[in-house]
């Protein structure tokens, strides 16, 4: 009987610390559940060494399937896609996803300069590192925008190129770009109604964890969105200059990178295609998975 209450007391310990622990840092409780269920979904978590930094990327479906890499937005990760990826992954295709330099779970030089040139350089030489040669490449938001700089350079590394409300054209943001770095909750509750046109409530306890985290990451962000202002990168003139065929994603209520940017993007490749996505936003990838995954294998598949 004493045993058996020493073994019921350690259980609540056990328990009240884990309730303490996941009041404070909640999002590194989520993170460690979605790891697990990375790991049992036969997600692959590997980092490989690039310009000698430590790029961590997820990989899923078969080994010999043909190459789809996926290149997330600012402030995002490789996770980003873990709901567009299976679509990928059933249907044969070989999915990598790499989390860019100062993201994720890949290193974070302080010396780095993040533009979204230099993160294009980090995409070519991390197919580099992988043996990757050729292969279908997508990109979302600030990541579309490096992966049109990536198709510009090197045209021959890629087969097809897919664009999810991607930005890179020569647009000023309508919107107050101060909100992509939140300081407070009000803040936060902003930049949510400008991802996604069904914002969900934030609890106070996980909005104070993703604040604290939004803080940390900061200098990363605000120096990858100074270097996109100075207009260097801009991809107008470079978009009708590739030759592959084109795919355009978007949140038909993108209020990030409205779809009329999809339109001009459209109109200067006259190869592409523009798949408007009813009732969703910025965040398409993540929250409309469903109505993108069939007609994103069917373009790679043609």
């Amino acid at each position: 009987m004493r045993r058996a209450w020493k073994v019921l007391s350690v259980a609540i310990l056990v328990g009240v610390i884990a309730g303490i622990g996941f009041l404070a840092r909640p999002v590194s409780y989520f993170d460690g559940w979605m790891y697990v269920e990375e790991f049992f979904s036969g997600v692959e978590s590997r980092s490989v060494q690039v310009d000698g930094y430590r790029i961590h990327y997820l990989a899923e479906g078969p080994a010999n399937g043909r190459v789809v890499v996926l290149v997330h937005g600012l402030g995002g990760r490789a996770e980003d896609w873990r709901n567009l990826a299976p679509y990928l992954s059933k249907a044969g295709f070989r999915v990598y996803m790499p989390d860019l330099l100062g993201y994720g779970r890949s290193a974070r030089p302080k010396d780095y300069p993040y533009s979204v040139h230099d993160e294009a350089a980090v995409v070519v030489d991390y197919m580099d590192a992988m043996g990757l040669k050729q292969g279908d490449l997508g990109g979302w938001s600030m990541g579309g925008w490096i992966v049109q700089l990536v198709a510009a350079e090197h045209p021959g590394r890629v087969s097809r190129l897919i664009l999810f409300d991607s930005a890179g054209l020569d647009v000023i943001p309508a919107w107050n770009t101060g909100l992509f770095t939140p300081a407070n909750a009000v803040q936060l509750r902003e930049l949510n109604a400008l991802l996604t046109p069904h914002p969900m409530p934030v609890p106070g306890f996980v909005a104070r964890d993703i604040l604290r985290l939004s803080h940390r990451n900061r200098w990363i962000v605000e120096r990858t969105m100074t270097k996109m202002f100075t207009a260097e990168d801009v991809t107008n003139k470079l978009l009708p200059e590739l030759k592959m065929p084109v795919l355009l994603v978007w949140g038909a209520e993108d209020r990030i990178v409205p779809i009329d940017q999809a339109e001009t993007m459209h109109k200067l490749m006259p190869q592409s295609q523009l798949d408007a996505v009813a009732g969703c936003g910025h965040i398409a990838p993540l929250e409309c998975a469903d109505q993108i995954g069939p007609n994103l294998v069917a373009f790679l598949k043609q």
